[in-house]
């Protein structure tokens, strides 16, 4: 998400909008926190849910301004029906690497609209992987508690309580 950003903030937003910084700041977000997570959930998986929810957040935010960015422009958001809409949900299902999306933005032939819908397409399917990911990470805190609780009971094994 932040490589295609970047690519459309740079292709498409003239400086000094402020909507540079608002939806570059965004698509970092959104990948920190999900990193951010990952790396706490070795020691707070309370820590892990909050972080996923915020990077959830972020990209929410950022799709706001991928649909503002259209509509106040009069381009289109492909529907969800729209033959372009699948052609690109399955382009996005097919490939994981970030240098394949930054190819698609930064191809000239591609217009704003293109990547704008490019990018909603990331998003979406982004923040369906998070939704999963955060009901997975409540199930396992309600489940198995936070790793305080599971060092806890493993202390109380140790010693036989």
């Amino acid at each position: 998400m932040l490589d295609v950003t970047a690519v459309f903030l740079e292709r498409f937003i003239r400086p000094p909008d402020r909507l540079i910084d608002q939806m570059f700041h965004a698509a970092r977000s959104g990948r920190q926190n999900i990193a951010e997570g990952a790396a706490a959930s070795t020691t707070s998986r309370e820590t892990e849910l909050h972080l996923t929810n915020v990077a959830k957040a972020s990209l929410q935010e950022l799709l706001l301004d991928y649909e503002d960015f259209l509509r106040l422009r009069g381009l289109c958001q492909w529907p969800l029906d729209d033959p372009r809409a699948r052609k690109m949900r399955d382009f996005c299902k097919a490939h994981d690497a970030p240098e394949t999306f930054r190819r698609a933005a930064v191809n000239p032939r591609r217009s704003a609209e293109a990547v704008a819908n490019l990018a909603i397409t990331l998003i979406h399917q982004a923040d369906y992987l998070l939704a999963r990911q955060i009901e997975r990470l409540k199930r396992d805190f309600l489940a198995h508690g936070g790793v305080r609780e599971e060092m806890s009971r493993a202390r109380r094994a140790a010693r036989g309580d």
